[in-house]
């Protein structure tokens, strides 16, 4: 295989913890609530709203108001009511998770030998915040919002591709997702699996066959590495 000109990133789970993050920032504001059953059903709620936009069903929405709606509906299914500031505050906390341990160092040293960018359905405003709170060195930061096509859509894949001017075989989508993963491969783009067992809390998440990926990586220092070897 020819070496990717472009790294693609998905964001939520391959590079930052949001499952850690959102139970710690929910059982600080509600105290004694499973803070890891709310941040799971919190997540649960993303692709369904994502796939009532990409249907037509909804007009174009941002992810910052899906998880505002998730947000509202989930609340009274755990018996909790916060005044409206304090579920602003508590919805920004998308905005500020924390990335895993190797993520900063490995995207710098990936960032020594390719172009960097984020493909997250994440909007462009969260996407920047997290990159500052977090320190994520991207060289550019791509979003679903760019495109108005959420993934799997293949207008978000093709649409890295076609910002920078290249074949989509010159992309490599890297993400702890099979589907998204998939999605990518059927638009021509290259693959990465990184394993992230802790994506939804201390209970490894079950993985298939990894083998049709082009890469499979246990972190991003692990990625670079496979990759300077090729």
């Amino acid at each position: 295989m020819k070496m990717p000109a472009i790294l693609a990133f998905d964001v939520f789970g391959t590079v930052v913890d949001w499952h850690g993050s959102i139970r710690r920032e929910a059982e600080a504001m509600m105290p004694g609530i499973d803070g890891s059953a709310f941040a799971n059903a919190w997540r649960a709620g993303y692709k369904p709203a994502m796939a009532q936009v990409s249907s037509g069903q909804l007009g174009w929405t941002r992810i910052d108001d899906l998880h505002r709606g998730i947000l509202d509906r989930i609340l009274p299914e755990f018996g909790r009511e916060l005044a409206p500031a304090q579920r602003e505050q508590l919805n920004l906390a998308w905005h500020r998770l924390a990335p895993w341990p190797d993520a900063v160092d490995g995207l710098a040293q990936l960032k020594s030998r390719f172009t960097i960018v984020t493909l997250s359905n994440g909007n462009l405003s969260l996407l920047a915040n997290m990159a500052k709170h977090a320190k994520l060195p991207w060289d550019l930061i791509l979003s679903a919002e760019v495109f108005r096509h959420y993934k799997p859509d293949p207008e978000a894949y093709l649409g890295v591709a076609g910002v920078f001017g290249v074949q989509p075989e010159d992309v490599m989508l890297v993400a702890t997702h099979e589907d998204d993963l998939e999605a990518a491969q059927r638009c021509g783009l290259q693959t990465a699996y990184v394993h992230r067992p802790a994506e939804y809390g201390p209970q490894p998440k079950a993985v298939g066959d990894l083998a049709r990926f082009d890469i499979v990586a246990a972190d991003f220092i692990d990625l670079h590495d496979r990759l300077r070897s090729r």
